[in-house]
């Protein structure tokens, strides 16, 4: 291989404090990213930038009981990885609208009153299978 591109990992945190500040190092630099990746994504017109704020610290809080340094950095490398890619356009719209807009429970406007006629196997059945 002629060119290897070197990613800089940063060393590992030594306390659970320090790792502490990384997650919160983080958490404000994908924050000032939002307003460019609205621009990239063209998602003013779906999500506001403070839904996908609480998108972001909904992720992170979802690993708050998580208590070894070497695991909130691997965590954090996660983030940092998905977050450049992000930044740098290699997901396409429809993936970040998947992932961070729509999430798990699908989009509200979609449950308004389309379960009004229908039996409760097939509500139950709708509602097992949205990603």
């Amino acid at each position: 291989m002629a060119f290897a591109m070197r990613v800089k990992v940063p060393p590992n945190s030594a306390t659970l404090e320090e790792a502490r500040h990384r997650t919160f190092d983080f958490f404000r630099a994908a924050c000032r990213s939002i307003p460019a990746i609205m621009d990239i994504y063209n998602l003013y017109d779906i999500v506001t930038p403070s839904q996908l704020r609480s998108t972001i610290a909904a992720q992170i809080r979802k690993n708050a009981h998580i208590t070894n340094p070497k695991v909130i950095d691997m965590l954090l490398f996660k983030g940092m990885e998905e977050l450049s890619n992000i930044t740098e356009h290699a997901k396409q719209r429809h993936h970040i609208i998947g992932q961070y807009v729509v999430g798990n429970k699908g989009l509200v406007q979609d449950v308004a009153n389309k379960d009004e006629n229908i039996s409760n196997f097939l509500k139950n059945f709708y509602k097992t299978n949205y990603f």
